[in-house]
């Protein structure tokens, strides 16, 4: 591959996309700058915090800024952290990219700004968010559209609204699923016909490397998601053809599961614990998902299918004993 010229900076590369990122891609020049250690990548790593201005004292030979870091848990408290981090936090990195005259920034929100049940929204869809990691990605994304404006012939920014990622190491909502499928533990909460669009993250970091690669100027905002759209259904089918098991075909009410997740919500309150199920989570399991990515196939061409994607993460997660502990943990 041909070297890339100007170095990168990854704000939260210690995570689970930048991770996967700086290891697919040895020609970039990358730096980590994360408010934790890197696991995988300590030696280009330093450790920072968006919310702390002094860490955002950028060097001047830096030609391109990503900006994954956020708060995304569902399970945040207090509620304001998502504001502090994901608005504050942005409005601290762009502030320090004026300072250093740095124009290039690729920054990663989220499709949760469309809200629940949406008609297959592209990126030109009413505003919706149903959370307050939605609201404040959004509110952050305006935040980028203003500091945009202030000169728009000579920035280059680029803001990709990801579905749902997975892949190997990742412990959020899709290996929880994968999990309780692979241990027989897994009951469909509705009748599975409500689809849900996901990423693959070898996909996720591809895109973001063709975005430093071919440099756009002007604000250019992609959805990204890998197609088809598997209903709930279809996922299971997928997954237990790989995982050769077959489970019962059980299944409980909607308005019931979102019931026990409340109830299992009010425990978690005043026990002050965290369980792997909740109303939010039931409510999203539950949500047609489906989000439309044409604008971001017509510029990139994903090197996995979903379903390739899915085969590569049972196969590290289940199937494979030769593995290491590290694990990123998200949503």
């Amino acid at each position: 591959m041909k070297r890339i010229m100007g170095k990168v900076l990854i704000i939260g590369g210690s995570g689970f996309v930048g991770s996967r990122l700086i290891s697919d891609f040895k020609n970039v020049d990358f730096i980590n700058l994360d408010k934790n250690p890197s696991p995988i990548h300590p030696k280009i790593s330093k450790i920072g915090n968006i919310c702390n201005k002094k860490d955002l004292i950028f060097d001047k030979d830096i030609e391109t800024i990503i900006l994954l870091a956020a708060e995304h848990k569902d399970d945040i408290y207090p509620k304001s952290l998502y504001y502090k981090v994901n608005v504050e936090g942005t409005n601290n990195v762009l502030n320090a990219m004026d300072i250093a005259g740095i124009k290039n920034l690729i920054f990663t929100s989220s499709v949760a700004v469309y809200g629940l049940n949406k008609n297959n929204p592209g990126e030109d869809h009413p505003f919706d968010p149903f959370n307050d990691y939605g609201k404040s990605k959004l509110e952050a994304e305006f935040l980028i559209k203003r500091w945009f404006e202030n000169d728009p012939n000579n920035k280059s920014i680029s803001i990709i609204r990801p579905t749902v990622i997975f892949g190997e190491r990742n412990r959020g909502n899709v290996y929880n699923l994968l999990k309780q499928i692979y241990s027989k533990k897994f009951i469909m909460i509705g009748k599975g016909l409500n689809k849900k669009s996901m990423a693959y993250v070898g996909n996720v970091s591809s895109f973001i490397y063709s975005r430093i690669c071919n440099k756009e100027f002007g604000l250019n905002i992609y959805n990204y998601v890998d197609k088809p759209d598997l209903t709930m259904n279809d996922l299971l089918i997928t997954i237990e053809k790989k995982l050769n098991i077959k489970l019962l075909k059980l299944s409980l009410p909607i308005w019931l599961g979102i019931f026990l997740g409340y109830l299992i919500d009010i425990i978690a309150f005043l026990f002050n614990k965290k369980f792997s199920v909740s109303s939010v989570r039931v409510k999203k399991f539950c949500a047609t998902t489906q989000f439309d990515s044409t604008k971001a196939m017509k510029v990139f061409k994903p090197p996995y299918t979903i379903k390739e994607g899915l085969n590569k993460t049972l196969d590290y997660e289940f199937l494979n004993s030769d593995k290491d502990d590290i694990l990123f943990y998200s949503e």
